[in-house]
């Protein structure tokens, strides 16, 4: 019998299951999609529609760029540094429902330009506090340049990625969702926190 992620990716026509630790070491973090009862919950709080441009960094195999497309009909822009975890997310973009509508860059995120009309990211824990600073000055001075509203999701944050966003001024907490409320052992870091900044 099929469990609930095999399912989805049966749906989607994708295969992202498993983790992958090709070159992963302290500064970026082995590949493990997000589950997608959580994404289902990104869904349903209604912040990300058919007129958004998501950014998953750290994209992976790709999971959360196909779903939220999927789902939403979003525009979604996947920024994914290991080569190996990128042609894996290619292949699944040949198949995937709605596949024309995710974007696909082999590039470390660090030096990846945030473009004027993306407003909205995705993070799962790809990499790094460090990394994490530049690449939110990149889409802070984005946004200093084409004045927006931005939203961030981020999934299962750690302490240091927390105590970092609370200490941008330009970033605004607005929401925590509680998630996998009915796992019997409670782990405080499965949670998603939504940060807004702009407009």
């Amino acid at each position: 019998m099929m469990n609930y992620e095999q399912e989805w990716d049966r749906i989607l026509n994708i295969k992202t299951t498993g983790r992958d630790d090709t070159i992963s070491d302290f500064t970026r973090y082995p590949y493990e999609p997000t589950d997608y009862e959580v994404l289902e919950q990104v869904v349903n709080t209604g912040l990300i529609l058919r007129n958004n441009t998501l950014i998953d960094y750290g994209c992976g195999k790709g999971r959360v760029s196909f779903f939220l497309s999927s789902q939403t009909k979003c525009h979604t822009i996947g920024v994914e540094y290991n080569p190996r975890l990128y042609e894996k997310a290619l292949a699944n973009r040949d198949t995937a429902c709605r596949g024309h509508l995710v974007t696909l860059l082999q590039q470390d995120a660090a030096d990846f330009a945030v473009p004027a009309y993306a407003d909205r990211a995705f993070f799962f824990n790809p990499f790094s506090t460090a990394i994490l600073r530049t690449v939110m000055m990149n889409l802070l001075s984005s946004c200093q340049e084409s004045p927006r509203e931005f939203l961030l999701f981020f999934y299962y944050p750690s302490q240091a990625y927390i105590d970092y966003l609370l200490s941008l001024p330009q970033l605004s907490l607005t929401d925590t969702l509680v998630c996998h409320r009915n796992s019997p052992e409670r782990d405080t870091r499965e949670k998603l926190l939504i940060f807004r900044t702009g407009l």
